[in-house]
């Protein structure tokens, strides 16, 4: 296990674990998403080859349609 910041609060991942790991763990998959690790973007189509490491600086943001 590895400790991350999520969202502002450590979190612990099993080593190696990828941002789309991540969000499948966290129940999130389907929604509307846009992640950051380290302030950096990450786009959707990397999620499955972004390795987390320890100390990374993970901040999710959910879309919320409005109108």
């Amino acid at each position: 296990m590895i400790e991350i910041e999520l969202n502002g609060a450590p979190h612990r991942v099993p080593a190696q674990q990828t941002l789309h790991q991540l969000v499948d763990a966290l129940e999130l998959g389907g929604q509307a998403l846009a992640l950051a690790v380290n302030r950096a973007v990450v786009p959707r189509q990397q999620w499955p080859e972004r390795v987390l490491q320890a100390q990374d600086k993970v901040d999710i943001v959910r879309a919320i349609g409005g109108g």
